[in-house]
């Protein structure tokens, strides 16, 4: 996805143990997101529908089943705030001496992306995601093309072995975050024509996407080394292809805010505006109210107004990953699977379970301490320094309105 382009930077604070650890969490989120489809059955029947569903038969209580929707929803959004600060990002590494600042940038996007509350088909939103991808793996050949030609000038003596405490949690957040995608398995598994083809395709995808992570990480740090910046885009040293390719990422990113835009406000709808607490959005033929399109403006809203607040993507990643991603991919899908199939499957399976766990709660509640500090550093004074390494000073874009 778009956070592609700050692996790079993840490779810079976390070295060798970055690339590696694409691998490991590649293949974690395999096993955790297949696991957590056969939490869905009993003795091969479907007896539930969605990952809140599995948590609520697991806490025995509603209250379970909102914590994970709470997750889901936080870790949506959240993508949609990411691609708001990407895009100012982007355009101001495009123009840095512009008359427009970060904020103007993001509140053009916020303009360009206000349409979405009338986003109701899912059809509409899987189309402008294929595309999306398509234009996405072009720009990304591009940038490896542009880091090839710049063999002859790679540092891979910059890439380091030791592990930096203050550094490396944000890293593996990233990395984390770059996986999460398991709030959609259960509708995208439910889909499928031939659902026992599911475990295959998740061993394909992460296997291919661990190796070209891990690839365009390494690739793209030796290229640059200290200088690699939070979106590796803004390191092209061609004016002009660094405009045209943060253009076309810009674009990019605009239209993949509706996937994550579209699921929030599905699971926001869902738990608030289905008749309880609240009236509900749809009348009896099943057609969307009218009145419905403003909290769905006022969804938009609120990633703008966050966007403009936490004006620092790699941190924000950092963080998040950490938050919902490990939890929503480590910790919730293995505990689950352990609960509920742990009188049918191995020892070992049990085993790799509760590692699992433990590894996803360890770096869960490092990571949120040190992405949380630094993006706390980067707020108060524009930039984040990593503790003992004041010569690779990382400029974060700082709010600029």
């Amino acid at each position: 996805g778009m956070f592609l382009v700050s692996l790079p930077y993840a490779v810079l604070h976390g070295g060798y143990w970055s690339v590696i650890f694409v691998v490991i969490v590649a293949f974690i989120c395999c096993y955790t997101g297949r696991v957590l489809i056969t939490c869905l059955y009993e003795d091969g029947v479907r007896v539930r529908a969605s990952y809140r569903e599995i948590a609520e038969f697991v806490f025995r209580s509603r209250l379970g089943g909102m914590v994970v929707n709470a997750a889901a929803i936080t870790e949506a959004l959240m993508t949609c705030i990411l691609y708001l600060v990407l895009c100012g990002d982007l355009m101001l590494g495009c123009f840095p001496e512009g008359q427009l600042s970060f904020t103007a940038w993001v509140s053009v996007s916020f303009f360009c992306l206000l349409p979405c509350a009338a986003l109701t088909s899912l059809r509409h939103v899987s189309w402008i995601s294929f595309w999306n991808t398509v234009t996405h793996v072009i720009i990304n050949c591009i940038i490896i093309v542009y880091c090839l030609t710049r063999a002859a000038h790679w540092q891979p003596q910059k890439v380091q072995f030791h592990v930096d405490i203050n550094t490396f949690p944000i890293s593996v957040g990233i990395i984390v975050f770059s996986y999460t995608s398991h709030i959609f398995l259960p509708t995208l598994e439910s889909n499928l024509m031939d659902k026992s083809r599911f475990g295959l395709m998740m061993n394909w995808t992460h296997i291919l996407s661990a190796i070209f992570k891990a690839l365009f990480g390494y690739i793209g740090f030796v290229t640059f080394a200290e200088h690699t910046k939070e979106v590796i885009t803004n390191n092209l040293a061609s004016e002009p292809l660094k405009v045209t390719v943060n253009v076309a990422l810009v674009v990019k990113a605009l239209c993949s805010y509706p996937l994550p835009y579209f699921a929030a406000a599905n699971f926001l709808e869902s738990s608030l505006f289905s008749g309880w607490p609240l009236p509900s959005c749809w009348n009896s033929t099943g057609d969307f109210k009218l009145w419905a399109l403003l909290p769905r403006a006022a969804l938009v809203l609120f990633t703008y107004v966050i966007a403009i607040t936490v004006p620092h993507f790699a941190l924000l990643c950092g963080l998040i990953g950490s938050f919902t991603g490990t939890m929503l991919s480590f910790v919730w899908p293995a505990y689950f699977h352990f609960s509920l199939k742990r009188h049918s499957v191995s020892c070992f399976v049990l085993g790799l379970d509760l590692l699992i766990i433990g590894m996803g709660l360890l770096f869960g509640s490092v990571g949120m301490f040190v992405s949380g500090r630094a993006l706390h550093k980067a707020m108060s004074h524009g930039y984040y320094s990593p503790p003992g390494n004041s010569s690779a000073l990382t400029p974060i874009v700082a709010m600029r309105s």
